[in-house]
Protein backbone atom coordinates (compact mmCIF):
# COMPACT_ATOMS: atom_id res chain seq x y z
CA UNK A 1 0.00 0.00 0.00
CA UNK A 2 3.07 2.34 0.82
CA UNK A 3 4.42 1.80 -2.20
CA UNK A 4 1.19 2.32 -4.78
CA UNK A 5 0.52 5.76 -2.57
CA UNK A 6 4.45 6.90 -3.67
CA UNK A 7 3.36 5.88 -7.10
CA UNK A 8 0.50 7.78 -7.23
CA UNK A 9 2.50 10.63 -5.67
CA UNK A 10 5.17 10.55 -8.01
CA UNK A 11 2.69 10.37 -10.84
CA UNK A 12 1.00 13.92 -9.37
CA UNK A 13 4.03 15.26 -9.28
CA UNK A 14 4.82 14.71 -12.79
CA UNK A 15 1.43 15.48 -14.35
CA UNK A 16 1.54 18.72 -12.25
CA UNK A 17 5.18 19.64 -13.65
CA UNK A 18 3.61 18.83 -16.95
CA UNK A 19 1.01 21.34 -16.49
CA UNK A 20 3.14 23.66 -14.83
CA UNK A 21 5.56 23.89 -17.90
CA UNK A 22 2.63 23.97 -20.61
CA UNK A 23 1.52 26.99 -18.59
CA UNK A 24 4.57 27.94 -18.38
CA UNK A 25 5.34 27.87 -22.30
CA UNK A 26 1.73 29.64 -22.94
CA UNK A 27 2.91 32.10 -20.78
CA UNK A 28 5.86 32.67 -22.52
CA UNK A 29 4.25 32.27 -25.62
CA UNK A 30 1.77 34.66 -25.22
CA UNK A 31 4.53 37.90 -23.38
CA UNK A 32 6.21 37.30 -26.77
CA UNK A 33 3.33 37.98 -28.64
CA UNK A 34 2.50 40.77 -27.01
CA UNK A 35 6.20 42.40 -27.30
CA UNK A 36 6.99 40.43 -30.87
CA UNK A 37 3.64 40.79 -32.65
CA UNK A 38 2.66 38.45 -35.44
CA UNK A 39 6.13 37.50 -37.17
CA UNK A 40 4.04 35.26 -39.98
CA UNK A 41 1.80 37.86 -41.86
CA UNK A 42 0.93 36.95 -45.53
CA UNK A 43 1.62 40.45 -46.38
CA UNK A 44 3.53 42.97 -44.93
CA UNK A 45 4.01 46.56 -44.41
CA UNK A 46 7.39 46.90 -47.05
CA UNK A 47 7.73 50.94 -48.04
CA UNK A 48 6.57 54.57 -46.91
CA UNK A 49 7.19 57.34 -49.54
CA UNK A 50 6.58 60.68 -48.14
CA UNK A 51 7.08 63.67 -50.95
CA UNK A 52 7.03 67.27 -49.30
CA UNK A 53 6.49 70.26 -50.74
CA UNK A 54 4.76 73.42 -51.34
CA UNK A 55 2.00 75.15 -54.06
CA UNK A 56 -0.07 78.75 -54.68
CA UNK A 57 -3.36 77.82 -55.77
CA UNK A 58 -4.43 81.03 -57.58
CA UNK A 59 -7.07 83.26 -55.83
CA UNK A 60 -8.58 86.66 -56.48
CA UNK A 61 -6.98 89.84 -56.58
CA UNK A 62 -6.00 92.99 -57.89
CA UNK A 63 -2.39 92.03 -58.28
CA UNK A 64 0.05 89.90 -60.88
CA UNK A 65 -0.11 86.86 -58.37
CA UNK A 66 -2.18 86.01 -56.07
CA UNK A 67 -1.70 82.60 -54.58
CA UNK A 68 -2.71 80.82 -50.93
CA UNK A 69 0.28 78.87 -50.07
CA UNK A 70 -0.36 75.11 -49.13
CA UNK A 71 2.46 73.11 -47.80
CA UNK A 72 1.68 69.31 -49.13
CA UNK A 73 3.09 66.14 -48.00
CA UNK A 74 2.03 62.91 -50.19
CA UNK A 75 2.68 59.20 -48.28
CA UNK A 76 2.46 56.29 -50.26
CA UNK A 77 2.25 53.25 -48.36
CA UNK A 78 3.22 49.80 -49.68
CA UNK A 79 1.77 46.44 -49.04
CA UNK A 80 3.10 43.28 -50.76
CA UNK A 81 3.05 40.17 -50.29
CA UNK A 82 5.23 37.83 -47.51
CA UNK A 83 6.98 35.69 -49.56
CA UNK A 84 8.72 33.81 -46.52
CA UNK A 85 4.63 32.77 -45.12
CA UNK A 86 4.03 29.41 -44.39
CA UNK A 87 0.32 29.32 -44.53
CA UNK A 88 -2.29 28.79 -47.40
CA UNK A 89 -2.30 31.41 -50.42
CA UNK A 90 -4.60 34.59 -49.01
CA UNK A 91 -5.73 37.98 -50.56
CA UNK A 92 -6.17 41.62 -49.19
CA UNK A 93 -9.60 42.40 -48.74
CA UNK A 94 -8.89 45.89 -47.43
CA UNK A 95 -6.09 48.03 -45.66
CA UNK A 96 -7.70 51.09 -43.41
CA UNK A 97 -6.31 53.74 -41.70
CA UNK A 98 -7.81 54.40 -38.35
CA UNK A 99 -7.55 56.91 -35.44
CA UNK A 100 -5.80 59.85 -37.54
CA UNK A 101 -4.29 62.24 -35.37
CA UNK A 102 -2.12 64.90 -35.64
CA UNK A 103 -0.04 64.78 -32.45
CA UNK A 104 2.27 67.70 -32.76
CA UNK A 105 0.50 70.54 -34.39
CA UNK A 106 2.86 73.08 -36.68
CA UNK A 107 3.39 76.70 -35.26
CA UNK A 108 2.00 78.07 -38.27
CA UNK A 109 -1.12 76.67 -40.76
CA UNK A 110 -3.64 74.14 -40.15
CA UNK A 111 -3.11 70.29 -41.37
CA UNK A 112 -5.84 68.79 -42.99
CA UNK A 113 -5.62 64.89 -44.73
CA UNK A 114 -6.49 64.63 -47.93
CA UNK A 115 -8.40 61.50 -50.17
CA UNK A 116 -7.32 60.81 -53.84
CA UNK A 117 -9.39 62.57 -56.29
CA UNK A 118 -11.86 60.41 -57.26
CA UNK A 119 -11.61 62.19 -61.37
CA UNK A 120 -9.16 62.30 -63.88
CA UNK A 121 -6.86 64.90 -63.40
CA UNK A 122 -4.09 65.66 -61.01
CA UNK A 123 -3.62 63.09 -57.86
CA UNK A 124 -4.97 65.14 -55.06
CA UNK A 125 -7.57 67.90 -55.16
CA UNK A 126 -7.42 69.82 -51.91
CA UNK A 127 -11.01 70.74 -51.41
CA UNK A 128 -13.58 70.02 -48.65
CA UNK A 129 -14.92 67.13 -50.95
CA UNK A 130 -11.95 65.09 -50.53
CA UNK A 131 -11.19 65.76 -46.83
CA UNK A 132 -10.93 62.31 -44.94
CA UNK A 133 -13.35 62.30 -42.51
CA UNK A 134 -13.86 61.03 -38.97
CA UNK A 135 -10.19 60.38 -38.75
CA UNK A 136 -9.96 57.07 -40.84
CA UNK A 137 -10.26 55.93 -44.82
CA UNK A 138 -10.53 52.35 -45.90
CA UNK A 139 -8.71 51.04 -49.33
CA UNK A 140 -10.61 47.72 -50.49
CA UNK A 141 -9.09 44.95 -52.32
CA UNK A 142 -9.34 44.88 -56.29
CA UNK A 143 -7.37 43.48 -59.08
CA UNK A 144 -5.43 46.45 -59.29
CA UNK A 145 -4.19 49.12 -57.40
CA UNK A 146 -6.07 52.63 -58.08
CA UNK A 147 -5.98 55.43 -55.94
CA UNK A 148 -8.84 57.29 -57.45
CA UNK A 149 -11.47 54.92 -56.14
CA UNK A 150 -9.30 53.86 -53.62
CA UNK A 151 -8.34 50.40 -54.13
CA UNK A 152 -5.55 48.71 -53.74
CA UNK A 153 -4.14 45.23 -55.37
CA UNK A 154 -5.79 41.66 -53.87
CA UNK A 155 -2.04 40.40 -54.10
CA UNK A 156 -0.51 43.52 -53.00
CA UNK A 157 -0.23 47.31 -53.90
CA UNK A 158 -0.24 50.91 -52.62
CA UNK A 159 -2.08 53.88 -51.93
CA UNK A 160 -1.73 57.65 -50.79
CA UNK A 161 -3.01 60.31 -48.75
CA UNK A 162 -1.85 63.87 -48.18
CA UNK A 163 -1.16 66.05 -45.47
CA UNK A 164 -1.46 69.81 -46.39
CA UNK A 165 -1.07 72.76 -44.23
CA UNK A 166 -3.44 74.82 -45.41
CA UNK A 167 -3.56 78.04 -43.29
CA UNK A 168 0.26 79.19 -44.01
CA UNK A 169 -1.26 82.92 -45.74
CA UNK A 170 -1.73 84.33 -49.38
CA UNK A 171 1.36 85.78 -51.06
CA UNK A 172 0.58 88.67 -53.68
CA UNK A 173 3.01 90.21 -56.14
CA UNK A 174 3.17 92.90 -58.82
CA UNK A 175 7.16 92.55 -58.86
CA UNK A 176 8.07 88.91 -59.59
CA UNK A 177 8.60 87.31 -63.08
CA UNK A 178 8.15 84.36 -62.29
CA UNK A 179 6.74 81.91 -59.50
CA UNK A 180 8.31 78.20 -58.89
CA UNK A 181 5.72 76.56 -57.14
CA UNK A 182 7.37 74.72 -54.49
CA UNK A 183 8.49 74.76 -51.30
CA UNK A 184 10.60 78.11 -52.28
CA UNK A 185 7.57 79.61 -52.02
CA UNK A 186 7.42 79.22 -47.87
CA UNK A 187 10.38 82.27 -48.52
CA UNK A 188 8.22 84.52 -49.91
CA UNK A 189 5.91 84.31 -46.82
CA UNK A 190 8.73 84.42 -44.23
CA UNK A 191 7.79 80.90 -43.07
CA UNK A 192 10.43 78.95 -42.05
CA UNK A 193 11.10 75.05 -42.02
CA UNK A 194 10.89 74.64 -38.22
CA UNK A 195 7.50 76.66 -38.11
CA UNK A 196 5.97 74.20 -40.21
CA UNK A 197 7.01 70.86 -38.55
CA UNK A 198 4.56 68.14 -37.51
CA UNK A 199 3.55 64.80 -36.73
CA UNK A 200 0.77 62.53 -37.07
CA UNK A 201 -0.14 59.00 -35.33
CA UNK A 202 -2.70 55.90 -36.53
CA UNK A 203 -3.60 52.87 -36.64
CA UNK A 204 -2.40 50.61 -39.86
CA UNK A 205 -5.03 47.60 -40.42
CA UNK A 206 -4.44 45.40 -42.86
CA UNK A 207 -7.24 43.03 -43.39
CA UNK A 208 -6.85 39.36 -45.30
CA UNK A 209 -9.49 37.28 -46.19
CA UNK A 210 -11.15 36.82 -42.43
CA UNK A 211 -8.10 37.74 -40.34
CA UNK A 212 -7.16 41.50 -39.10
CA UNK A 213 -3.47 43.20 -38.30
CA UNK A 214 -3.49 45.94 -36.53
CA UNK A 215 -0.28 48.23 -35.94
CA UNK A 216 0.42 52.13 -34.90
CA UNK A 217 2.64 54.03 -36.29
CA UNK A 218 4.04 57.85 -35.99
CA UNK A 219 5.11 60.42 -38.95
CA UNK A 220 7.31 63.28 -38.99
CA UNK A 221 6.60 65.97 -41.72
CA UNK A 222 7.83 67.81 -43.95
CA UNK A 223 10.51 65.72 -44.85
CA UNK A 224 13.80 68.03 -45.46
CA UNK A 225 13.89 71.69 -45.42
CA UNK A 226 11.79 72.40 -48.72
CA UNK A 227 12.49 76.50 -47.70
CA UNK A 228 16.00 75.15 -49.37
CA UNK A 229 15.60 72.76 -51.49
CA UNK A 230 12.15 73.44 -52.80
CA UNK A 231 10.54 69.24 -52.92
CA UNK A 232 12.00 66.53 -51.18
CA UNK A 233 11.23 62.93 -50.19
CA UNK A 234 11.95 60.13 -47.76
CA UNK A 235 11.76 56.17 -47.66
CA UNK A 236 11.40 54.15 -44.97
CA UNK A 237 11.77 50.36 -44.94
CA UNK A 238 12.75 48.94 -41.99
CA UNK A 239 9.51 48.66 -39.91
CA UNK A 240 11.42 46.64 -37.26
CA UNK A 241 9.84 48.90 -34.11
CA UNK A 242 6.38 47.97 -35.04
CA UNK A 243 4.29 45.43 -33.36
CA UNK A 244 1.27 44.21 -35.79
CA UNK A 245 -1.74 41.48 -33.40
CA UNK A 246 -4.48 39.85 -34.64
CA UNK A 247 -8.11 41.14 -34.08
Amino acid sequence: MEKDKIKQIVKLCIALGILAIIIILVIAIMVRYQVEGDKNMPFNLSKIIIVSTAEGNETDGKKKWNFNVLQNNDVYIYIDKNENYWGEDKTIKSVKIENLNITKTPTKGEIKVYMPNSVEGRLFKYSDEYLIKENKIEFKGADESNPQTLEIGINGGNFVLSFSNTGLGTYSSDDDKEIIHDGTLLNRLKVTNDEIQFEVNFDLVITVDNCSYRTNMNLQMPCGDITKEGTCSTEKTDFSELIFKRE
